[in-house]
């Protein structure tokens, strides 16, 4: 019984690894023009619903009450936007002079700087009670940089 009451609270890690073990199986499903159109459903409906339930689940009052933490709204841009970038960076430079594969450094430098995903912001952070408002709040600023 206690592996069951487990498994309902990591649900969402359990279909992680199940979507990942799913996609090492039958990794034609999820290229661009394949059953599951990942061009469309993830660009544009995955972070659509995403954004929509956590939406529906939030009151008024408590958005605009995560809107005055601007101490905190700064600290996480600084962090994501340019001091884990820089630091990324300064690993790059020593990993630069061992043997490892130039297009290699050259990818990780580019994920270091890319913001965190819209998936991992809201869902994770709702998934081990975070300050949910928060984390939709930061990840629409993210998502204002990109486009």
């Amino acid at each position: 019984m206690r592996l069951l009451e487990r498994m309902r609270k990591d649900w969402f890690m359990i279909g992680i690894v199940l979507a990942i073990a799913g996609a090492k199986l039958e990794p034609s499903m999820g290229v661009n023009g394949g059953p599951l159109k990942p061009e469309i459903t993830v660009s544009y409906i995955a972070v659509a619903t995403i954004f929509f339930n956590s939406g529906l689940s939030l009151k008024t009052e408590e958005l605009t009450s995560a809107l005055v933490h601007l101490k905190l709204h700064l600290f996480i841009q600084i962090f994501t936007l340019a001091f884990f970038p820089a630091t990324i960076w300064l690993f790059l430079q020593l990993l630069s002079i061992t043997p490892i594969n130039e297009w290699l450094l050259k990818g990780l430098q580019t994920v270091g700087c890319m913001p965190p995903p819209v998936s991992s912001a809201v869902i994770l952070t709702k998934a081990v009670g975070g300050n949910e408002k928060l984390s939709i709040l930061l990840t629409t600023y993210f998502l204002m940089y990109l486009f």
